[in-house]
């Protein structure tokens, strides 16, 4: 199955150990850049959430917020830096006299100073494993989210490679009748200037036009890349680079098939082919 770059989701756990909350988003991406937002009293867990992410996810911009609140059992209380406050105050009362018309501090404004208020540290331990727990249930349903839009993707691609594989059947069946065509309008522009014919060489001149205007070669190709896109996308995996640059060659053949055209039908077969290549390269950059 492929997956789709794009998607979100969101778990939580509660415990006597705590309250977890995380929540991960994913983008598309051409390399996996993970960005980890933490509590302060938790960053030491920042490096195995970053190894557990990796486990899950091989490409795209990884946005991870993990947001905590310690629970009775961690026993993180809040104490007061009773030192710190009274030098506070001290110095507070000191510009107070200096100044005419002093505004009071109140207790919040005291407890808003850094250092005042302190908490202790959490016990890593005691959450740990928890708080992995709580990513990793998130992971798996972000991953979830992914598979399921990337089965949706998936059928798109399916359905734009056999609106192309009508296309080609178009062209190729069009290409005896071009050449037939194109041997009457010369045999009427030799008859309406009077010219004699040589036939060795109008048929030395028919050969090498109709070689200049085959496509057999770029519809063999575009055949050839369909066949690829269908199975990388049966085979899974990540493959959104492989098929981007699937995506490049079927442009380039299309191209060529429009440049060698000279019948209205095929020309509008490679407008039309190119519109549809162009609908799954939009759709591949989200691709893992």
């Amino acid at each position: 199955m492929i997956q789709s770059m794009t998607a979100f989701a969101r778990g939580q756990k509660q415990g006597q150990w705590g309250h977890a909350i995380c929540e991960v988003r994913t983008v598309n991406h051409r390399y996996l850049e993970l960005g980890i937002r933490l509590p302060d009293t938790l960053h030491a867990l920042e490096i195995p959430m970053r190894e557990l992410i990796r486990h899950y996810v091989r490409r795209g911009k990884v946005e991870c917020h993990l947001r905590y609140q310690s629970g009775d059992v961690i026993g993180a209380e809040m104490t007061i830096n009773t030192h710190l406050a009274k030098q506070l105050c001290q110095a507070n009362d000191t510009i107070a006299n200096l100044l005419t018309h002093a505004a009071p501090v109140s207790s919040m404004d005291m407890l808003h100073w850094p250092g005042i208020l302190q908490i202790a540290e959490v016990d890593l331990e005691l959450i740990q494993d928890e708080v992995l727990q709580v990513l990793e249930k998130t992971l798996q349903d972000l991953i979830d989210a992914r598979l399921r839009e990337g089965h949706e993707l998936r059928q798109l691609f399916l359905q734009r490679l056999e609106s192309m594989k009508a296309e080609l059947m178009k062209v190729r069946q069009r290409m005896p009748e071009i050449y037939k065509e194109q041997r009457a309008r010369l045999v009427a522009r030799f008859s309406e200037a009077q010219l004699v014919l040589d036939s060795a060489r109008f048929e030395q001149e028919l050969v090498m036009f109709a070689q200049k205007i085959d496509v057999t070669e770029e519809i063999e190709r575009l055949d050839a890349h369909i066949s690829e896109i269908r199975r990388v996308l049966k085979q899974g995996g990540v493959v959104g680079r492989r098929l981007d640059f699937l995506m490049q060659e079927l442009h380039r053949e299309a191209n060529t098939l429009g440049a060698k055209s000279v019948d209205v039908d095929t020309t509008r077969a490679s407008v039309e082919l190119k519109v549809l290549i162009e609908q799954m390269r939009e759709q591949v950059q989200n691709i893992e």
